[in-house]
């Protein structure tokens, strides 16, 4: 199958979207499918063959973050020429509704479309003032996909339709099978604590995380905090009292495979982040490499950790909260042993190979099956799919 990809948003500022795109087009082509990504670059960027640069992207706040994206005459000129060399049996776009090159592909493209929605915002007035220029290119689409409850809950309060949920997708056996980084292990008296993260992105809360380190460290003097992620290294550590900065190591942006060691490597992963989150990728990341996981009780967070169950949650901006469990947990290795069996088991859902599967699934049916089947068949489908009229 000849499968055309849309990012919406810039290659060379990793993010959710960025990491699902290429893994699902990477999990594509190991099963011998031909695929092509467009995406936004910067011209020094270097991409992976499958990837076709849209040029550069433009950052736009939104939702709580910024986001990097790409509009204009030029950016539809680009889009058109590379759905014209393509000539794909399906069309995946990703964030239809975002004024980037996934709109310009919606308007501009034949055939069969199936989109993704990732954005979890049910008070977004940005999106219901947009309908009405939307509509007909929201019309178009074949098969809607949601990767999580919030996000099918945003996508039919503001714009119409349906969708069948399918969830983020993570290579469980590359997390699980990454060795752990010696100088990242804690020992008896000196737990690691995990964070990964935009550092100048308040949403991510990396500053409620700081708030409770003090207490955290009082408990038990021996912790440390490692960081992976951009940013202010300073800024992130002022509210800090002196003697405990250096209980805080920042990494830096790192490769995918440092971040499958640090999270095989650390005593307790946390997740503080204060909103705008639809699914979680990272908890799944976490629980795939075998990280007991703490998180803000987003409802996304909830829905990934099995309400709980595998992982343990707290609630969102309570520094005092974060820190009262996270001293309990490095305290309790047979807890932390029971959140790892239980997160191990539950990740495999989450898995490329029922993800793609499901995807697959899609992509077939809105390419042949709908029209191979029977009315009351077509129907039912359509109820599954969140499909597009005839």
């Amino acid at each position: 199958m000849r499968i055309g990809v849309v990012c919406p948003y810039s290659w060379d500022v990793p993010g959710g979207v960025q990491f699902h795109v290429r893994d699902l087009a990477e999990h594509l082509i190991r099963l011998g499918h031909e695929v092509s990504v467009l995406a936004p670059s910067d011209d020094e960027t270097p991409l992976p063959s499958y990837v076709v640069s849209a040029g550069r992207a433009v950052p736009v706040p939104y939702n709580g973050s910024v986001a990097r994206l790409n509009f204009g005459f030029l950016s539809a000129a680009r889009v058109r020429r590379w759905l014209h060399e393509g000539r794909f049996d399906v069309l995946h776009i990703h964030e239809p509704a975002t004024p980037s090159l996934s709109l310009l592909a919606c308007w501009a493209a034949q055939g069969p479309i199936v989109a993704t929605f990732h954005t979890s915002n049910p008070r977004s007035r940005a999106m219901i003032a947009a309908y009405p220029i939307l509509q007909p290119a929201l019309e178009k689409i074949s098969a809607r996909i949601a990767v999580s409850e919030y996000a099918r809950r945003t996508l039919v309060e503001h714009l119409g339709g349906d969708a069948v949920t399918i969830p983020n997708g993570v290579d469980v056996g590359f997390f699980s099978g990454a060795e752990p980084e010696p100088a990242w292990q804690g020992g008896p008296d000196a737990r690691t604590i995990g964070f990964i993260g935009r550092i100048d992105e308040p949403r991510k809360g990396l500053p409620v995380l700081m708030k409770a380190l003090p207490a955290i460290l009082e408990a038990a003097p021996g912790t440390r905090l490692l960081v992976a992620g951009r940013g202010d290294e300073q800024e992130a550590v002022a509210q800090l009292p002196a003697a405990m900065r250096g209980n805080v190591e920042f990494l830096g942006m790192v490769s995918d495979e440092d971040k499958a060691r640090l999270l095989r490597s650390v005593d307790l992963y946390v997740a503080p982040n204060t909103g705008g989150e639809s699914f979680g990728i990272i908890l799944v990341e976490a629980m795939s490499a075998g990280a007991p996981v703490l998180a803000a009780d987003l409802d996304a967070f909830e829905q990934v950790l099995d309400g709980g169950a595998a992982g343990e949650l707290f609630p969102v901006g309570r520094a005092d909260a974060l820190a009262d469990s996270a001293v309990r947990l490095l305290a309790d290795p047979a807890r932390r042993t029971g959140l790892r069996e239980r997160g191990s088991r539950h990740v495999r859902r989450f898995d490329w190979s029922t993800v793609g599967a499901d995807i697959l699934a899609v992509y077939e049916t809105v390419t042949d099956g709908a029209a191979s089947v029977a009315p009351d068949e077509r129907t039912g489908l359509r109820a599954r799919f969140g499909l597009a009229r005839d």
